[in-house]
């Protein structure tokens, strides 16, 4: 079975293209600038750039399965041989905790969930009728970021605010990242043989999330109703007292969209070191306030880490994912120092040389600390083959 992992954005279309049958990969690449002038990076047959224009989405799409059945660039013969296309959707709400095929009602309910993420869920649907134009009767199926997390229980996911709020608007903690989170904690359930494991996964990148996994079940996440809760990230604010939104608006007259626009966008790491968001030139930076962002980074996954250990009574396995997860040994450092009152000693030369999935923690260490890179669009690629098959039998 072959099947194609869209994920979405509002002017670019990331995409792979798998064989089940293989478990590999058999192209990939992302489609930029879409309603702008186009242009596409392409990896199968050899590696292709080009300018390609793109209108819309659609035109995308039409690109990808040129690139895909073209005999220079291409892998498969014809879009018939395409037999299923998963799509990343970012939230879910409370409609959805697992993956399933998308058919009018579920379209009519990822609609719905739009007020919950207007920047992402309207370009995951505009993705998913793209391919419907373009490719039309082939099946799809919706794997929602926010799925994985819907088993939290009430006391983890609710704010203590009017419970009002929560059952006519929905405010409540939703987490993202599910499917990293997911992948990883399962896979450290494989590599140690345990399927009773009390995991804290930390997926660590631009954005940056949280999550206690017992017995490979999601029970709490850092972040929240939005993106925008939890550690601190490359450039969000992660946690602060909602107080200082109005204080700024007022002080440095700032509508409350000016405001959120600097915590999304002009806080976190680039807000605090003032040299960059990305973690490799902060560790470069001789300006002192690099070394400020790294500590109020590193401090705050480091108390998260502790605060889901306590909320699952104990914690097997520390596991850390994604761009700085997997190839940052001195965040990784920062984060375990410490932690071995928690049965979490880490081992420095496995840290330094880590690469791919392994075990960083010490032989003696009573719990364990992994590197495991995380593997979005194989999990998704995963359910939709689950999915369909399912639907032939």
């Amino acid at each position: 079975m072959r099947i194609l992992v869209i994920n979405a954005g509002s002017s670019s279309l990331k995409y792979q293209l798998f064989d089940m049958t293989q478990s590999g990969v058999l192209a990939k690449g992302i489609c930029e600038r879409i309603g702008i002038d186009g242009r596409v990076k392409h990896k199968g047959k050899g590696e292709y750039t080009a300018d390609i224009p793109m209108q819309n989405h659609a035109d995308a799409i039409r690109a990808v399965v040129g690139l895909l059945t073209s005999p220079e660039t291409g892998v498969i013969n014809d879009m018939g041989e395409i037999d299923a296309i998963g799509h990343r959707v970012v939230h879910g709400g409370e409609l959805f905790s697992a993956s399933v095929l998308i058919t009018p009602p579920v379209i009519s309910a990822i609609e719905e969930c739009v007020p919950l993420a207007p920047l992402h869920n309207p370009p995951n649907l505009v993705g998913i009728r793209a391919c419907e134009e373009v490719m039309p009767g082939v099946p799809q199926v919706a794997v929602f970021d926010t799925a994985f997390h819907q088993t939290m229980p009430k006391m983890a996911y609710l704010y203590a605010i009017p419970y009002e709020y929560y059952k006519r608007l929905k405010v409540r903690r939703y987490g993202f990242h599910g499917t990293s989170h997911r992948y990883v904690s399962r896979r450290a359930s494989e590599l140690l043989g345990r399927d009773d494991l009390k995991t804290v996964t930390c997926h660590m990148g631009n954005g940056s999330s949280v999550a206690a996994v017992k017995n490979g079940i999601s029970v709490d996440t850092s972040m929240g109703f939005t993106p925008l809760e939890g550690v601190p990230m490359g450039t969000r604010s992660g946690n602060i007292d909602p107080a200082i939104i109005e204080y700024l608006m007022n002080r440095e007259n700032l509508t409350s969209a000016q405001v959120l626009d600097i915590l999304n966008k002009k806080s976190g790491m680039l807000g605090v070191s003032g040299v960059s968001s990305d973690f490799r030139d902060l560790l470069a930076s001789a300006n002192p306030r690099a070394e400020y962002a790294l500590d109020l980074f590193t401090y705050s996954v480091k108390k998260t880490v502790g605060a889901f250990a306590a909320a699952m009574d104990g914690c097997d396995a520390l596991v850390f994912t994604a761009g700085v997860g997997e190839n940052n040994p001195s965040i990784r450092k920062r984060i375990s120092e410490g932690l071995d009152f928690m049965g979490l000693v880490l081992d420095d030369e496995k840290n330094q040389a880590a690469r791919g999935e392994c075990v960083i923690s010490a032989d003696g260490s009573p719990s364990k600390i992994l590197v495991i890179p995380t593997d979005e669009e194989l999990v998704i690629a995963d359910d939709t083959r689950e999915i369909v098959t399912g639907l032939a039998e």
